[in-house]
């Protein structure tokens, strides 16, 4: 495979080809854990952590591992991985560690991470696999972020609520209570608010994007008369 610019591994990673918004991946712990900000920033920073140190170990072994075992082999260190992120987070971050609970094991089977190593990480070089999984990441944090921040501001009308849950103590006051007196609105919490957010998102990126391709053929056109 030829190498890939940097500047597109990071564009492709954090929006053209978002896990959550575009590919619609991982939708399974998308979908269950974004019903806050903090649930959704510690799935998704463990699953950061978990991309970005599979890429750079497949990329490592590419040349030493035959194609025959290559599947089997990613996903071991890709278990492996996930095993060790689960013990840190169970030391350090027991009660976000609780709330998470199975869908930290199964970032596991989240399809993005073996399709990365597989399609990508594998073919390439550590640093630009190292960018690719960071890019991928946090485009599937910011996927997760967005998604928990709308429904946590729809159910219940604050920002960053049990913030000390991953930020310590320290952090008991960061709580952002946006709408005051707030009632809530409990289908927004609930499964089905779930789905209606991402549906919600990807609708608003993709109107996003159509909006700049606009903008984007304009300006050819501008051009091809302003050189006519």
């Amino acid at each position: 495979m030829s190498e890939v610019a940097y500047s597109k591994i990071v564009k492709d990673g954090l929006w053209t080809n978002n896990t959550g918004f575009v590919q619609l991946l991982g939708l399974c712990p998308l979908l269950a854990v974004s019903n806050t900000v903090v649930n959704a920033l510690g799935l998704g920073l463990a699953t950061t952590l978990v991309l970005l140190a599979s890429n750079i170990t497949v990329s490592l072994i590419r040349n030493l591992v035959r194609p025959e075992v290559r599947i089997p082999v990613f996903v071991m260190i890709i278990a492996s991985l996930v095993t060790a992120v689960e013990l840190v987070m169970n030391a350090f971050w027991h009660e976000l560690y609780n709330i998470l609970g199975i869908f930290i094991p199964l970032i596991v089977t989240n399809c993005c991470i073996i399709g990365r190593a597989e399609a990508f990480a594998s073919k390439q070089d550590p640093l630009r696999a190292a960018l690719d999984g960071l890019a991928i990441g946090l485009g599937f944090t910011l996927a997760l972020a967005s998604l928990g921040g709308l429904r946590e501001l729809a159910g219940h009308g604050t920002l960053l609520d049990q913030a000390h849950l991953m930020f310590g103590e320290a952090a008991r006051g960061m709580t952002l209570h946006v709408i005051e007196n707030y009632r809530g609105f409990l289908l927004a919490v609930l499964p089905p608010g779930a789905f209606i957010g991402l549906g919600l998102l990807i609708a608003a990126k993709n109107a996003l994007d159509a909006r700049a391709q606009r903008r984007a053929a304009s300006k050819t056109v501008a051009l091809q008369e302003a050189e006519a």
